[in-house]
């Protein structure tokens, strides 16, 4: 078994916020697949996508950002996943909007949510798809930032990148990790 989860903040205020791209990335695969994020196991909302060699369990913790650690130890805890069958979906700072990275493992860097997933798996040894919400603006708080809606001349690269992540989780899941690092981490050609 696979689990993919996203983060985010639940609530209807936080919906169409910078800081839940991982939620929207992981409601457009569930979309994309046919499947709708109704279960409530683990502190999340969640889908199991069927078919093929393995089932996927997809989830949404409802704990906040900060405390998605205590949902994804759950769900690594009451399913045997193994590490390397983690992804963890999210919005990075330090990455443009409209483009991702993937990645084998790293350090949670400042985002909260990372920082609890890896306090509570003791390890940094899972994979991720960050979903860029960047650059900061001079002079503004990263926390207000993060936490505002994209804006009407950001929503074109958002739904570029949220196509991109979908095609990069579908080729993880496939057993193509090394091949979404080598397709999607490039710069996209400012227009």
């Amino acid at each position: 078994m696979w689990a993919v989860v996203g983060l985010g903040n639940p609530g209807d205020e936080y919906a169409a916020t910078r800081h839940n791209a991982g939620f929207l990335a992981v409601r457009r695969l569930a979309r994309a697949r046919g499947v709708e994020l109704r279960g409530r196991a683990y502190k999340a909302r969640t889908a199991v996508l069927r078919g093929g060699d393995e089932d996927v369990l997809l989830a949404l913790p409802q704990t906040y950002m900060n405390r998605s650690g205590a949902s994804v130890r759950e769900i690594l805890g009451k399913n045997a996943v193994p590490l390397e069958r983690l992804v963890v979906v999210y919005d990075d700072l330090d990455i443009p909007v409209g483009e991702i990275r993937v990645r084998k493992r790293g350090s949670p860097g400042t985002h909260k949510g990372m920082i609890s997933i890896v306090e509570a798996v003791g390890s940094r040894e899972f994979p991720r798809l960050r979903v860029g919400i960047g650059p900061l603006p001079a002079g503004e708080d990263a926390a207000d930032y993060v936490l505002a809606p994209f804006g009407r001349d950001e929503r074109e690269l958002l739904e570029r990148s949220l196509d991109e992540a979908g095609e990069a989780l579908e080729m993880i899941l496939r057993g193509g990790l090394d091949r979404a690092m080598a397709r999607f981490n490039r710069r996209h050609p400012v227009s």
